[in-house]
């Protein structure tokens, strides 16, 4: 069993007093979600003359949550029937992930951003908090920069958009586009086999590694979830779209409060990029987890729900304190690594 993992909040030029994080790595016992009988809660929504698969439940003030690059709605699912209690959540497959058709244009950054504005203009929401995570956390950042008015309040968990700009590799993409179906058809395979695959400790590492701190510490069933969505056509698109539209210089731009979640362990977006949307984005603070990968969300589902709802529940003006992140008032300062 890990060590609980030391949570370290910036926000504005204040160091906050946080104690160790309150939970364990991983669900505690039974996830919520695994009682939800999902096929109540999904829908075909026509966007641009093309379906998309859309979830949505509960009431409420609405939260929309983007998920990453071959990912899919089920990244969210430690989120979603927690959140549906007081609120009205709303995720959905990105057009060429998951259930949801390629779009009928080419895959972009601002192309993605119209598309959430006009799903939501189809579901009839009119300003909402999103959420998103690696590429879809790029995305919320282009949806708050595009359309200011839709985005109430932004979460950023380890997000694409700033370090990848200097990764392109044009060798790299002409040979993904020549194994494009061939890697869809492998991706498809294992995505097939998903619950066997994730019961064993090794396959589980290997499909998982990359993005969570310790896979063998996460529950077979949810991380079948995260890999059944895998082998989708909008894969390399999304990977060349991500590498060509720089954001940095916009940031500045992004006038709502905006949440900043980061693993300290995380292999595909480096940590520093939490310091720079901090520094880049107005009224932003961050927080980083030890022992942490990609997914935050996934992999300490009790801290960043607890952390998301005291964001969630800030009046206007006011600012996410120790208490309300960590439910400890008397702990002592902590200090970097």
């Amino acid at each position: 069993m890990l060590a609980p993992p030391i949570i370290l909040i910036w926000m504005a030029d204040e160091r906050a007093r946080l104690p160790d994080a309150p939970g364990r790595y991983g669900p505690d016992g039974r996830s919520p979600w695994m009682d939800v009988d999902w096929r109540e809660h999904q829908r075909w929504v026509t966007v641009g003359d093309r379906r998309v698969d859309v979830v949505e439940l509960g009431s409420g003030p609405p939260v929309v949550f983007i998920h990453g690059l071959a990912g899919s709605w089920q990244n969210w699912l430690e989120q979603l029937p927690v959140f549906a209690r007081d609120h009205r959540v709303i995720t959905f497959d990105l057009p060429g992930f998951g259930s949801s058709e390629m779009p009928a244009e080419q895959i972009s950054i601002p192309g993605y951003g119209r598309w959430v504005d006009a799903l939501l203009v189809e579901l009839g929401v009119g300003s909402a908090a999103v959420v998103g995570n690696s590429m879809g956390g790029f995305i919320g950042a282009e949806l708050a920069i595009q359309f200011p008015a839709r985005v109430e309040r932004l979460v950023l968990v380890s997000a694409a958009g700033l370090t990848i700009e200097h990764q392109r590799n044009e060798r790299v993409l002409a040979m993904l586009r020549t194994l494009d179906k061939r890697l869809a058809a492998y991706s498809g395979w294992v995505g097939a086999h998903s619950d066997t695959f994730a019961r064993r400790p090794r396959p589980r590492q290997l499909l998982f590694g990359i993005v969570a701190r310790h896979p063998e510490w996460l529950p077979p069933a949810l991380v079948a979830e995260q890999v059944r969505g895998s082998g989708k056509p909008g894969f390399v698109p999304a990977l060349d779209a991500l590498t060509n539209y720089p954001i940095r210089d916009r940031l500045g731009e992004i006038a709502c409060p905006t949440l900043i979640v980061w693993g300290a362990d995380d292999r595909l977006v480096p940590v520093r990029d939490a310091d720079d949307f901090e520094r880049l984005i107005p009224n932003a603070r961050k927080v980083v987890w030890q022992e942490t990968g990609h997914v935050a969300m996934l992999e300490r589902p009790e801290a960043f729900n607890r952390l998301l709802a005291a964001f969630l529940d800030e009046e206007p003006g006011e600012r996410v304190g120790a208490e309300a992140a960590a439910g400890a008032p008397d702990a002592p300062p902590v200090s970097a690594p």
